[in-house]
């Protein structure tokens, strides 16, 4: 199954309600960017606590752009979190944080910055629910461009799974079908949505070219 997943990249919870807002007339799912200020130089909300509120109105799903995303697994599947993103550059022990995500039966998923090789998640093909690939240059921000050649590591990967991979990072209309292409069958899309004059007209224009 092909899904536009609207992305939120906020500062504070201000912010992010804006935001879901925007999106509510439309979005089924959305993905939450989270970032330490450590991983990425960036720093949006950490606290998952208020997103229960909307638990039952989406799927929530957090990109764990985060030193040792294991310590924030317990805090966002008791806020409601369904999906986990979690970034192996982030993690002391791969294992240990699938485990865990499996223990509390939240969706595990796998996330690949975009200078890092694909080969690095090869050994958890059989562990994971999904699999993440950020496709412009570094993760920590909304907005630049997709970089093409990132899209090999997802061919690679399509062609040893059938699992869901998501892609990040420039997608836009005219860029979504070359991921699409590459195997990838999630989309994330924030800038390009949420800083649209008609932000549905944008998620349609995107649905409409993965048909």
């Amino acid at each position: 199954m092909l899904e536009v997943v609207p992305g939120i990249l906020e500062k504070d919870w201000a912010g992010v309600e804006a935001k879901i807002k925007l999106l509510s007339p439309f979005a089924k799912a959305l993905h939450v960017d989270i970032i330490d200020g450590k991983f990425a130089p960036n720093l949006t909300i950490l606290d998952p606590a208020p997103f229960a509120k909307y638990k039952d109105t989406f799927l929530l799903e957090a990109h764990l752009m985060v030193e040792n995303p294991i310590d924030y697994v317990d805090e966002y599947v008791e806020a409601g979190f369904k999906r986990l993103l979690g970034h192996i550059e982030g993690m002391e022990d791969v294992y240990e944080y699938i485990e865990r995500c499996k223990e509390l039966e939240v969706e595990t998923g796998l996330a690949l910055d975009g200078p890092t090789p694909v080969e690095e998640l090869f050994d958890y093909i059989d562990d994971v629910d999904c699999f993440h690939f950020y496709v412009s240059d570094k993760v920590g921000f909304a907005g630049p461009a997709m970089m093409p050649e990132r899209l090999e590591k997802v061919k690679a990967m399509r062609a040893r799974t059938a699992l869901p991979i998501e892609v990040d990072g420039g997608v836009k209309d005219h860029t979504i079908k070359l991921a699409k292409d590459a195997g990838a069958t999630r989309f994330v899309a924030t800038s390009f949505i949420s800083a649209a004059p008609d932000p549905l007209k944008a998620y349609v224009s995107l649905q409409e070219a993965i048909k």
